[in-house]
C-alpha cells in the first residue's frame, strides 16, 4: 500500500545506511581540516586548493563507501570507526581519479557546476587573464588536487586501525586499483586517437581496468579482508565486483547515447559528440550501418536531429541490443560467481541487489 508506514526492519536499514553515510563524511571532514590546518602554513593559495577539491568531494553518491560495507557487514564486521576508514579512502580515490579524468577530457564542469579546473578557470577569466592561460591555470591546479587525493587516499588507510597484516593487504588493494585504473585510463586515451574501432574486447578490457576495479573489486575485496575473510572470499568477490563492474559500465554507455538527461543529469550527445569508444561504437563498425553512422561519431556540432539519426542506426544494425545482451551476460557471470562454495548465504543476499541495481538502470 502507497501510503502505509516502512517495516521497523526497513526503517532499521536506512537508518543504518544513515550511519554509515555519516561516519564516512566524520572520516573525509576531518582529513580535510587537517590538511587545511597544514596547508596554512604554507599560504593561503594552498588552504583555497584544498577547499575546491574538497567541495568536488562533496555530493557524490558515496557507492565505493557503499561496496565496502556491503562486503564488510555480510561477512560479520563489526568496527564502525575502520571500516569507515577504509571506505573514505575508497572515496578520496574516486575523487583522484575524476578530477584526472576531467584534465584528460578537458572538461571543466562536473554534476553541472564548475569542477576544480573549472573554478581555477573562472577565478582567473574573472581577473582579466586570457583563456588559453586560464584554462592551463585550471588544468594544472587540477592535476595537482588529483595528486593530492590519490596521496590521501593511502594515507586515509594508514590511518585505519586494524592488524599490520589486515593493513598492509588493503594498502596492496588500494595500490592495484590504482595501478591498473591508471593503465586502463592510458589505454582509453589511445583508443580515442585510434583511426581504427577498436574491438569490443579491447573496449571491455579497457573498462574493466579504467572503472570496475576500482569502483567494484577492490572495495569489496577491501571490506572482506578488513573482514577478517579468507582468501576464497576475498578471491570469490573480486571476481563478482570484476563481473558486475563491467556490466555497470556498459550499462553507463547505454545511457550516454539512449538515456534521459531527466534521470542521468548529463546530455545524450555529450559521449556522440565525443566520440566515444563504447560497445556500442565497437559493434556497430563490424556492421553495414557504419558507413551511415560514422560520420556523426565525434562530430563536435552534433545536432539533436543528427543524435536521433545516429540512434536509430545503432538500434537498427543490434547495436543497442548487444550492448543490452553484454549487460545481461555479465550480471549472470556475477550471479553465477554467488553460487559459488566460498559464498556463505549472508553475503549472497547483500550481493544479488547489487546486481539487480545494475540491472534496472537500463530497463
Amino acid at each position: 500500500m502507497g501510503g502505509s508506514l516502512p517495516s521497523v526492519d526497513a526503517q532499521q536499514l536506512r537508518g543504518g545506511a544513515r550511519a554509515r553515510h555519516e561516519r564516512v563524511e566524520v572520516v573525509l571532514d576531518d582529513f580535510f581540516r587537517l590538511a587545511e590546518r597544514r596547508a596554512a602554513l604554507v599560504g593561503r593559495r594552498y588552504v583555497e586548493l584544498w577547499s575546491v577539491l574538497e567541495r568536488n568531494t562533496v555530493g557524490g553518491k558515496r557507492f565505493r563507501p557503499r561496496m565496502v560495507f556491503t562486503a564488510y557487514d555480510a561477512l560479520g564486521g563489526t568496527d564502525d570507526e575502520a571500516v569507515a576508514g577504509v571506505a573514505a579512502s575508497f572515496e578520496l580515490l574516486h575523487t583522484a581519479l575524476i578530477v584526472h579524468d576531467d584534465v584528460i577530457d578537458r572538461d571543466f564542469s562536473r554534476r553541472g557546476i564548475p569542477n576544480v579546473s573549472g573554478s581555477y578557470r573562472d577565478t582567473a577569466t574573472t581577473a582579466g587573464i586570457p583563456t588559453p592561460a586560464a584554462e592551463h591555470r585550471g588544468m594544472s591546479a587540477a592535476v595537482i588536487a588529483g595528486d593530492l587525493a590519490l596521496a590521501g587516499a593511502s594515507r586515509l588507510l594508514l590511518d585505519v586501525r586494524c592488524e599490520g597484516g589486515v593493513r598492509a593487504r588493503l594498502l596492496d588493494i588500494l595500490d592495484e586499483a590504482i595501478f591498473v585504473s591508471a593503465g586502463g585510463e592510458m589505454v582509453d586515451v589511445e583508443l580515442s586517437l585510434s583511426p581504427e574501432v577498436p574491438t569490443v574486447a579491447e573496449i571491455l578490457d579497457m573498462e574493466r581496468a579504467k572503472t570496475a576495479v576500482y569502483s567494484f573489486e577492490a572495495p569489496l575485496q577491501a571490506g572482506a579482508v578488513l573482514a577478517g575473510a579468507p582468501d576464497a572470499v576475498v578471491d570469490a568477490v573480486g571476481e563478482f565486483g570484476r563481473e558486475v563492474g563491467v556490466a555497470y559500465q556498459v550499462v553507463d554507455d547505454l545511457l550516454g547515447v539512449f538515456g534521459l538527461e531527466s534521470d542521468t543529469g548529463k546530455t545524450t550527445l555529450g559521449d556522440l559528440r565525443e566520440g566515444k569508444r563504447t560497445v556500442i561504437v565497437a559493434h556497430a563498425a563490424t556492421t553495414e550501418e557504419w558507413f551511415a553512422i560514422r560520420p556523426f561519431i565525434g562530430k563536435a556540432d552534433l545536432t539533436e536531429a543528427e543524435a536521433e539519426h545516429v540512434r536509430a542506426r545503432l538500434e537498427a544494425c543490434g547495436a543497442r541490443a548487444f550492448a543490452e545482451s553484454l549487460v545481461e551476460q555479465h550480471a549472470r557471470r556475477a550471479l553465477a560467481v554467488l553460487d559459488g562454495p566460498a559464498v556463505g548465504d549472508a553475503l549472497r543476499d547483500a550481493l544479488t541487489p547489487v546486481v539487480a541495481t545494475v540491472l534496472e538502470r537500463v530497463r
